[in-house]
């Protein structure tokens, strides 16, 4: 993700928000290579020290860690959560209802395995118009049971991005892909105020599946490092 997100939040948000309450805490450090438990950027809305939700755009820890768990890292991956059945799912039921989020990016990377078996190909897949694409999330704050109440330290903001099957002209790559909302939906999508069920996630797997159906994909090199090199397809 590249810095184009902060002045593209910003946008939005001057569209349908006032200014005024538009609360980025950190603004975006460029990134090409995000590894799970990792910074993301995280936009949702919140009503900490206001009478009503704000929106709010940070970086957020890659794996949603709920805030009953007593480390950072858990014992399972959590960094997707599957959409089917995802009301059934202790982990995930929670944050639906209330702290649902858009994670922004770029593009993102799949790998698509070998018919070896063992080794594997990377792509990057985007949009070939947009700048930016919204992944739908769900996040949570995570209390370090170490620090004090008083400590400013003490939560961690944590999320995860929502996957569903994968589009037909994705799946030869990989069988799932992030539900990809639009732009149009993400106000309804990070509204606070609405509570969030099953349909709400499936209103948005569907809407997703337009969005996906749009995005291209290359065929990258192996990734080492960072920078905006790593996108660049591989000639030929």
């Amino acid at each position: 993700m590249n810095s184009e997100v902060n002045e593209s939040i910003t946008e939005w948000v001057r569209e349908g928000y006032r200014m005024e309450d538009w609360r980025p805490d950190r603004l975006w450090d460029p990134s090409w290579n995000i590894k799970p438990t990792q910074p993301i950027p995280l936009l949702f809305e919140s009503a900490k020290g206001s009478d009503e939700p704000t929106p709010r755009f940070e970086p957020a820890h890659w794996s949603l860690v709920p805030s009953w768990s007593k480390t950072l890292k858990l014992k399972y991956p959590t960094f997707n959560a599957r959409t089917e059945g995802i009301t059934e799912k202790a982990t995930w039921k929670g944050p639906l209802k209330s702290h649902r989020g858009i994670v922004l990016a770029n593009g993102y990377y799949e790998w698509q395995t070998n018919p070896d078996g063992k080794t594997k190909t990377p792509y990057f897949i985007h949009h070939p118009e947009a700048p930016i694409i919204g992944f739908a999330g769900l996040y949570s704050w995570w209390p370090d049971p170490a620090k004090a109440e008083t400590d400013e330290d003490r939560w961690t903001l944590t999320a995860t991005i929502l996957t569903s099957d994968a589009v037909q002209t994705l799946a030869d790559i990989h069988d799932r892909n992030p539900v990809i909302l639009p732009e149009h939906m993400w106000r309804h999508w990070i509204d606070a105020t609405v509570t969030g069920d099953q349909a709400l996630v499936d209103d948005a797997v569907a809407a997703g599946v337009r969005e996906a159906e749009q995005l291209v994909f290359d065929q990258v090199a192996p990734l080492r490092g960072d920078g905006p090199q790593l996108v660049e397809p591989i000639a030929g």
